[in-house]
């Protein structure tokens, strides 16, 4: 089960996910309340690298950023995968040094079919109109399983420490990404994130 902590601000909370067993934290760099600026992601990926192994990877989330753009940004920071939340087609992206993780919404779209059979790695978020994710919307678990039977994923939307289980129960996915459902007031709270993990972790069965 792979667990990533997404939209983290602070260096405090990376090492906070990755003391939990985190294997992957999301660092924001696309428009959003939660975006850092490259500088700040720098330090977080600098404290989360002193970390004792094994060690969290680090995600970089863009949306509709320009390819060179994000090489850039990787190189500079230290990402380890490129996460893509944007309107994207696989020839939007090709050029991306990094291995890359695109998010899907569920809408049927042309773009979803085509990163379906692209054989990359997927992230089911929630459908929300005019929005790229992070909103706290649960995602459609019934259309998720269904997926998830056919191609790995990971599966967002509207997760948190109360439903982890009961979606993992349901979807069985590769993984699990959380990011306002560890929050409390909009910030990083280090108990969710800690309860977070340790459910997705202790899920039977799995």
């Amino acid at each position: 089960m792979i667990i990533k902590i997404c939209g983290l601000r602070t260096a405090e909370h990376a090492c906070i996910a990755a003391e939990a067993g985190a294997d992957m934290i999301g660092l924001v760099f696309a428009p959003s309340r939660r975006q850092v600026s490259v500088a700040v992601a720098t330090e977080i990926a600098a404290a989360v690298r002193r970390m004792p192994l094994p060690r969290p990877q680090i995600v970089g989330l863009f949306v509709n950023a320009p390819v060179a753009e994000i090489n850039a940004v990787a190189e500079e920071v230290g990402l380890n995968l490129v996460q893509l939340s944007g309107d994207e087609s696989f020839a939007d992206t090709l050029g991306i040094r990094l291995q890359i993780i695109t998010s899907i919404r569920m809408d049927g779209s042309k773009r979803e079919a085509e990163w379906i059979g692209a054989g990359v790695r997927l992230l089911v978020d929630a459908h929300v109109s005019g929005a790229y994710g992070g909103t706290g919307t649960r995602a459609d678990w019934q259309r998720a399983a269904d997926l998830a039977r056919r191609v790995p994923l990971i599966l967002a939307g509207g997760l948190d420490p109360t439903n982890v289980a009961e979606a993992i129960a349901q979807v069985r996915p590769l993984g699990v990404d959380v990011s306002s459902g560890v929050e409390e007031g909009g910030v990083k709270s280090a108990t969710k994130i800690r309860a977070f993990i340790a459910v997705a972790r202790g899920t039977p069965g799995l």
